[in-house]
């Protein structure tokens, strides 16, 4: 089996560095309706001898939260009426990787299915694959490149909720847009995302500041809109674990869920884009 780049693991690379040692944890994780990585931290052993082969579940209340995790109404497919069931993980083994900003630790990113086999269609991925094929009906490929935008503070997370999410102190107090000297200030945060990012196998192209004094990006190149949306899923949530291993904050509008970046001491709150194209591709 070929992977995307030599920064991607085949589950028999993935088999072999736990058989060495040099991975303990493997997560396994699905797209949630916010965009975001839910799903279960296992023990390579374990994942080595029940999951492969196997496989693992979930409780599909996961796809009918609100972006506090309060379950909501409105779902057919699961509620309290109904009852929450299991959903299971089905994994994509083109998304094997290393994630390189936490110690000994691999991920794979998963399809959802229900008990028979059958695609949970509301499901991000679900949704993205159908699209997908309709494209491919008409001869037409996807192409997307994805960027990151952020907002960084130099407040904390206990400070920034303390505030009420409002007065917070950005990073940089003037507009430094394109400034290679301005940009220095943020360079230890933006290097340890765009090397991190790398490592996990995505494909950098570079880092700045917009016009607005704190808003920060990070743009990938682009590639087909499958491996471009799974990135920007890693982008967005594990990518922020960049920052949460060194002391920084990663939030999605008002709400700050993940805890970035030791040794940084900011907070962010981040956006993403995906830009798309098609391309003709006759059969």
């Amino acid at each position: 089996m070929t992977t995307r780049n030599d920064r991607h693991l085949t589950m028999e690379g993935l088999r072999q560095r736990i058989d060495t040692g040099d991975v303990d944890t493997v997560v396994l994780a699905f797209t949630d309706m916010q965009g975001r990585l839910q799903g279960k931290r296992l023990h390579a052993r374990y994942f080595l001898d029940h999951v492969v082969g196997h496989g693992t579940e979930g409780c599909n209340y996961l796809l009918a939260v609100d972006v506090d995790m309060n379950t909501v109404d409105g779902y057919a497919m699961t509620s309290w009426e109904t009852g929450y069931g299991d959903m299971e993980f089905v994994m994509d083994e083109d998304t094997i990787r290393l994630l390189p900003w936490l110690p000994a630790t691999a991920m794979v990113q998963c399809d959802l299915e229900w008990s028979d086999h059958g695609p949970v269609v509301a499901s991000p991925r679900a949704i993205l694959k159908a699209q997908l094929d309709r494209l491919a009906e008409r001869d037409l490929v996807a192409m997307a490149g994805t960027e990151l935008e952020f907002v960084l503070y130099a407040d904390t997370y206990e400070q920034a909720s303390d505030k009420g999410y409002r007065g917070l102190v950005p990073a940089n107090q003037y507009n430094i847009d394109y400034s290679i000297l301005g940009t220095t200030r943020v360079e230890p945060l933006l290097r340890d995302i765009r090397n991190h990012m790398y490592a996990a196998g995505l494909d950098v192209e570079a880092g700045g500041v917009h016009v607005v004094a704190d808003v920060t990006q990070e743009r990938f190149h682009p590639g087909g809109a499958e491996d471009g949306v799974v990135d920007v899923v890693l982008v967005g949530g594990d990518e922020a674990a960049v920052a949460l291993v060194g002391g920084l904050l990663v939030g999605v509008g008002i709400e700050d869920e993940l805890e970035l970046g030791a040794g940084h001491g900011d907070q962010v709150a981040l956006g993403e884009t995906v830009q798309l194209g098609l391309e003709d591709r006759p059969r």
